[in-house]
């Protein structure tokens, strides 16, 4: 971050944080499980990233020199498009992955625009080159098609052919990323107080409330107090991203705080502060949001469903509910009662129940017990998924049987009226030519006269050729015998209908 003027500053060179963004399904997991010689992929849902997590990693550089790099995983699919334009808002660099069998698809695009928006460096890795259909040419081709101009192909983004299955132009890249780092002269000053920015939070419902948090610059020291946003913790418990406990983070390192007095925002940039009163006076000066406000009158005339969310953590909650929004149908408005990070708890289920038929959804969580026994005496039903496109796929399904029918009248026939054979009372016999479509014995039909409805009408039974029969179709004539209020006449038309609900 840049320095105030006339502020003395001992800013040494720090270690870059790289986003890796990218399509769905073009490797960016498997590029950073080969980095780190984890299995990250495994333990996602359906094999999709669906958090922002953030990774160190030592590298040997040319020289021979460890180097430390931070990188962030950033979500591939759109429904997480607000994590990932903060991934590429907290990196030095970012990373574009492109298949060598797919090139550029949708999101490699969104995420691009994400990163130009940003002015954040990049890279572009040309992935799964160990696949029979990989053709880097045609992906550099095609990347020129979609205005990315790669060194040697008209234009200065630096690239690498890489496989992150077998490890083909890793180091390349690593090495890549390094010389990109020192390009734009990435420092920090270890001296000063920390600042940075919080990726994700979550609640652990034996330790508290978590953050994961990036230090941009400064030194995070255990002991620290932090203000983000509306929240503070003191840095009581500080741990790197394998878990294990550490006493002080220097700049780009990504770090672990437990202990929030409320759940932090993923995107806000925290600063530190001398103690925890001074952290209560800022938070305290702070403009603060409670619940969720509505505006009444979008939900008049509409069927109004209510429903409650619960995710495992901010980032999911902000994608689950982001996506929601979709999916509304025409005359349908969903109402959010709740939504919040953590299990489903009896807390949750108290604040629905005053609603009519809620819906309660949990995505990468689950309900004690104790709550599943108060649903079911309060008779409601939990839904609780793993993957986000089966959340939406059930809540889109459940929202088309909640929107309102309506009764259209849709036409079956058309016939033209050449002759009255006889009249009597409110019965008349015809005869008549079908011009579309068929009728039927018992069909209800409009009259129409110069194309105007004059009367409506059933047809009482058919005849074809002097023969009895139910329907008549296209160009065939006819006799019939209509019940109708309305004298018909020669040069009428009538159409048959059905009344469906839609």
């Amino acid at each position: 971050m840049p320095k105030k003027t006339g502020e003395k500053t001992t800013a040494t060179p720090r270690q870059p944080i790289i986003a890796i963004m990218g399509h769905i399904d073009h490797g960016k997991s498997t590029l950073l499980d080969y980095i780190r010689k984890t299995n990250v992929v495994e333990k996602e849902a359906g094999g999709i990233t669906q958090h922002v997590g953030a990774y160190e990693v030592v590298h040997k550089d040319k020289s021979g020199v460890d180097r430390h790099i931070t990188f962030l995983d950033t979500p591939g699919h759109e429904a997480f498009a607000g994590i990932r334009s903060r991934g590429a808002s907290v990196a030095d660099i970012a990373v574009l992955v492109v298949s060598a069998e797919e090139g550029v698809k949708p999101q490699t695009l969104e995420a691009l625009n994400f990163i130009k928006k940003s002015e954040t460096p990049y890279i572009v890795a040309i992935n799964k080159i160990d696949k029979p259909g990989a053709d880097i040419e045609h992906t550099k081709q095609n990347l020129a098609e979609n205005e990315i101009y790669l060194e040697g192909y008209g234009g200065d983004i630096p690239f690498t052919a890489i496989s992150a299955k077998t490890g083909e132009g890793i180091p390349e890249l690593l090495d890549l990323m390094l010389l990109v780092a020192e390009l734009e002269e990435l420092k920090g000053d270890p001296k000063k107080t920390a600042e940075g920015v919080v990726i994700e939070s979550n609640l652990d419902t034996r330790k508290g409330i978590s953050a994961t948090l990036i230090v941009k610059d400064g030194t995070l020291t255990q002991g620290d107090c932090i203000v983000a946003g509306n929240t503070f913790s003191s840095v009581r418990m500080m741990e790197n991203f394998q878990g294990s406990k550490i006493k002080t983070a220097a700049p780009g390192t990504p770090v672990s705080i437990i202990g929030w007095n409320t759940m932090p925002k993923v995107g806000d940039t925290f600063t530190t502060c001398s103690n925890k009163k001074e952290a209560e006076k800022i938070v305290g000066a702070s403009p603060k949001k409670n619940g969720v406000a509505h505006n009444e009158k979008e939900f008049e005339n509409k069927v109004v469903v209510p429903i409650i969310v619960k995710a495992d953590v901010q980032g999911s909650l902000e994608a689950v509910l982001h996506e929601i929004k979709k999916i509304e149908q025409e005359g349908v408005k969903i109402k959010l009662l709740f939504g919040g990070v953590g299990d489903i708890s009896e807390a949750d289920l108290k604040v629905g129940v005053g609603a009519k038929n809620p819906l309660f959804l949990g995505f990468n969580v689950k309900a004690e017990a104790q709550t599943k026994q108060m649903a079911e005496r309060l008779g409601i039903t939990l839904h609780t998924f793993d993957i986000i496109y089966k959340l939406l796929e059930w809540l889109g399904a459940e929202i088309k049987t909640k929107k309102p029918k309506v009764s259209v009248e849709e036409t079956t026939g058309r016939a033209k009226i050449m002759k009255i054979f006889s009249k009597d009372k409110d019965t008349q016999v015809l005869g008549g030519k079908v011009e579309t479509g068929e009728i039927n014995v018992g069909s209800e039909i409009r009259i129409l006269r110069r194309e105007a409805v004059v009367g409506s009408g059933k047809i009482k039974n058919l005849q074809q050729q002097k023969a009895k029969t139910s329907s008549v179709k296209k160009d065939a004539e006819f006799g019939a015998m209509v019940e109708a209020k309305i004298e018909i006449a020669p040069g009428d038309r009538i159409e048959s209908f059905v009344v469906v609900e839609k």
